[in-house]
């Protein structure tokens, strides 16, 4: 492991992934990496529950990782890696907010509200014929929807504290040598020259984090039901 990221999810992690994998930093973990291959759901569900945390399996073959649920153990891995360096992704608080309440949050939440038969349905099809995937929202709720916020991630205020503190607790604890602070309009330049590595001559990656969540949930449900992932 070359690069831990110990951002939240929705402040630019899909876009370093590509940036990192551009520079060799690849292959690089991300939530994706779970939703992709969901025989990782219950890995993650191991960890969150306190039975299993053995990071060299869970990583096997990843020299990256960014994004929940692996940045909610950023210490945890930062001891355990102790030469990888440390990237912490951050945004302006209130649009991360907006962004991440809907997507990532709004799952979460539609877990409490009562269901309408659609959902339902969608649900139980989801539950038969891919049942590791169906434990993708306990496997959020172990791993950081609770320990990181408690729970109350449709409190704004709340959750805007919570990344302020994760802000100031990972600056705090991870050496200035060892840590870059990035946010997405920060480009090539300041990653490439904490990395050691060259500038590409490619402009930095964009991806529309919002965008392509909305836009894959229901092909991925489809998928999973009819060919039973």
């Amino acid at each position: 492991m070359k690069v831990i990221g110990a951002g939240f999810g929705r402040t630019g992690t899909r876009s370093l992934k590509a940036a990192l994998e551009l520079l060799g930093f690849g292959p690089c973990y991300h939530m994706s990496t779970v939703i992709a291959e969901p025989y990782r759901v219950r890995q993650w569900l191991d960890v969150g529950e306190g039975r299993s945390r053995d990071w060299d399996t869970l990583f096997a073959g990843f020299r990256s990782a960014l994004d929940w649920p692996a940045s909610a153990y950023w210490r945890e891995l930062a001891a355990h890696y102790p030469g990888a360096k440390v990237v912490l992704t951050v945004r302006d608080p209130g649009p991360w907010y907006d962004s991440v309440s809907a997507t990532i949050f709004r799952s979460a939440l539609e877990q409490r509200a009562r269901l309408t038969l659609r959902r339902r349905m969608i649900r139980w099809l989801v539950a038969r014929r891919a049942p590791d995937f169906a434990l993708y929202p306990r496997m959020a709720r172990a791993t950081f929807i609770d320990p990181v916020f408690g729970g109350r991630v449709d409190d704004r205020d709340h959750v805007l504290d919570v990344f302020e503190r994760h802000v100031a607790e990972v600056k705090a604890a991870i050496p200035a040598g060892r840590l870059l602070v990035f946010e997405p309009g920060d480009g090539w330049e300041p990653l490439c020259a904490f990395l050691g590595v060259p500038v590409p001559d490619v402009p930095y990656p964009q991806v529309n984090e919002r965008a392509a969540f909305r836009r894959k949930r229901p092909r991925r449900l489809a998928r999973l039901i009819l060919r039973g992932r």
